[in-house]
């Protein structure tokens, strides 16, 4: 179908308050969506459900499942398009965020030297006032702007309105082919990727990355990584290691895993349940489904065994996998009437600056604020 069609339908189930998704994974151009034929809210039991997944940070808490078996899913091409709309934005008072900000990590800091955790991941809400707030060309922004992150667009009447473009994958599986990455460490994009990184960052990584393939060595002993290197996602960079493991079926409990993999270090902190239980008391905040996980769950795709073949013959080579992509949801925000709710944090470590931590988040928070 046409993107004009696309986007039509995407206004049209929001004024009959039908939920969707509509998104984009990294490095494509095929925009997808599911759109529910129902207000039902349907939640997640056991992971073996089929449909687009939306989880919140407190893995205690219920999934919601836009499910396959009752949505029509639609694709089209997505071409860069000219969005026009400009916002006027009023910020919430930073002076009181910034102490508050500050204080909050320097009482993670006294923590992790109180030997409660060795890392935890802190964060900040932060509110934006918008003269009006157009949910489809904020979309179609975030779309123009972030070709190499996943781009979505989630709608449930009973759950709200989510925007974002998140650069870090929690798990690809495409048969048994398990795929994922640690991404930490964070300082500005000055236009070069060659840059040095400080041991503060570095042990950050690690951590994600020795947390990562410890859980993953429990359902498989076929797990490698890849040299850690330097990526960027929009005006930031940071560390990224590539993990890779083959699942057996006994072995791919996907309920499981995603039990022992989510929150990761890179959002929660490590030992996970110390740092989750302190989140959770000092934040001050409901982080809802900012660091949780979102994206394909259980669905099936055709793939070529030869791509190099052509036409009707490719059919003869192609297999039906079963897929899961998920991603983190960072750099997101929540649409609520004319209001923009971002949330920003940063990975706090024996080495921390209280400071640093805050420039940080306003950094991070410039991602979603130049959208705006």
């Amino acid at each position: 179908m046409s993107s004009e069609a696309f986007f039509e339908k995407i206004q049209s189930q929001l004024d009959s308050g039908l939920p969707f998704v509509a998104y984009r994974k990294p490095n494509e151009t095929i925009l997808k969506a599911l759109f529910q034929t129902s207000d039902e809210l349907y939640q997640i039991n056991g992971f073996s459900e089929s449909g687009f997944v939306f989880a919140p940070f407190d893995n205690d808490k219920d999934s919601i499942l836009i499910p396959i078996f009752e949505s029509e899913f639609l694709e089209c091409e997505f071409n860069t398009s000219v969005v026009n709309e400009t916002n006027k934005i009023i910020i919430s008072e930073e002076k009181e965020a910034r102490e508050s900000h500050i204080s909050l990590v320097q009482k993670g800091i006294d923590a992790i030297n109180s030997d409660k955790f060795q890392k935890v991941v802190l964060s900040r809400k932060e509110e934006i006032k918008l003269e009006k707030a157009n949910s489809i060309e904020i979309f179609k922004k975030l779309l123009n702007k972030y070709d190499t992150a996943f781009v979505y667009f989630f709608f449930h009447p009973k759950v709200g309105l989510w925007l974002g473009a998140t650069p870090e994958t929690l798990l690809k599986i495409e048969g048994n082919q398990l795929t994922t990455m640690s991404l930490a460490g964070t300082q500005k994009f000055d236009g070069i990727l060659n840059v040095d990184w400080q041991e503060k960052e570095r042990e950050e990584q690690q951590f994600v990355t020795d947390f990562i393939v410890n859980s993953l060595e429990r359902f498989t002993g076929n797990v490698s990584t890849s040299k850690t290197e330097t990526v960027r996602a929009g005006n930031l960079l940071h560390l990224k290691t590539t993990i890779k493991a083959r699942l057996s079926s006994k072995e791919s409990n996907l309920k499981e895993l995603l039990q022992d993999l989510h929150p990761t270090p890179a959002v929660c902190g490590l030992p996970k349940d110390a740092a989750k239980h302190f989140i959770l008391n000092n934040e001050g905040y409901h982080r809802e489904f900012y660091t949780g996980f979102l994206g394909e769950l259980n669905l099936k795709e055709k793939k070529s065994r030869n791509p190099k073949r052509q036409n009707v013959e490719n059919d003869a080579y192609a297999v039906i996998k079963t897929v899961s992509n998920l991603y983190v949801n960072l750099r997101c925000m929540q649409l609520n009437d004319n209001c923009a709710y971002i949330y920003v944090g940063g990975g706090i470590t024996k080495d921390s600056d209280a400071e640093k931590e805050w420039e940080e988040t306003v950094s991070k928070a410039l991602v979603i604020k130049s959208i705006l």
